[in-house]
């Protein structure tokens, strides 16, 4: 029976197998993000192609052009709708028929396995500086299992009809002072989505990578702690739920049920 592997590799990047089918979320294969500086475990290097490299928005910790290029073979690249112009004028025209762009509710399969896009609650904008924008989202992946992607996202009423699910990939964390009034989560918001997914599994991410150069220790509770944070909330308010914090690079695998 096909059972579902999540390797968690920092910040949003994780590598997920489910029947066969390996995605990759929102590749950081860097050491550097513009003022951010990874400050743990390693840059992640990728042996073996995924089949699609999911893009849950356009902010450059997200979809970071330099990363998506070095992501060997050449997988699907599925994005929000409104992105692919930003993805052709930053990759190539090349990878235009590699482009799969979803709004919420929409879906493309991959051998047998579902990518359905659903909301998130965060602005989709490159930046500032720029004019390209495209929606924000996340994704549900059923294969063997049901997973929750959440890219990034604040709390959100239509959470509640994502559920139920075998696993829940939570961002609990940030680097900025002001974390829950863009569009994030923090611990105790993550576990209060969890609660709303009702998920038997949990893994949290976003935390515990990035942190800004020569602020090594300014506010590290927020850097070290979110994911064991997460975990204390979730026990409180989603008992049922069992929460695993991996380490950069470690796995976690789902067995089917008996």
């Amino acid at each position: 029976m096909s059972t579902t592997s999540v390797t968690w590799w920092g910040h949003s990047t994780v590598s997920l197998a489910d029947s066969g089918v390996t995605l990759l979320t929102d590749p950081l294969l860097t050491g550097r993000l513009a003022h951010l500086r990874r400050m743990a475990g390693p840059v992640p290097t990728l042996a073996d192609p995924p089949d699609a490299v999911l893009l849950s928005h356009l902010h450059a910790d997200h979809f970071h052009v330099a990363s998506v290029r070095a992501v060997p073979g050449e997988p699907l690249l599925i994005m929000p709708r409104g992105a692919r112009s930003f993805a052709v004028k930053n990759l190539g025209r090349s990878v235009a028929e590699r482009c799969v762009e979803l709004a919420p509710g929409e879906d493309t399969t991959i051998s047998g396995v579902r990518v359905r896009a659903v909301p998130a609650k965060h602005d989709g904008a490159r930046g500032p500086w720029s004019r390209d924008r495209a929606l924000a989202i996340g994704f549900v992946i059923e294969g063997a299992s049901r997973t929750w992607f959440a890219g990034d996202t604040g709390l959100f009423d239509e959470m509640s009809d994502l559920g139920p699910l075998d696993l829940a990939l939570i961002p609990v964390g940030g680097w900025g002072p002001t974390l829950k009034s863009h569009g994030h989560l923090d611990p105790e918001d993550g576990a209060e989505a969890l609660r709303r997914v009702k998920s038997s599994w949990a893994v949290p991410v976003h935390y515990g990578t990035l942190w800004p150069i020569g602020f090594g220790r300014v506010r590290r509770y927020m850097f070290s702690e979110p994911g064991n944070q997460f975990a204390e909330h979730a026990a409180r308010t989603s008992p049922d739920t069992r929460v695993r914090v991996l380490a950069h690079g470690e796995s976690l695998t789902l067995e089917p049920p008996a």
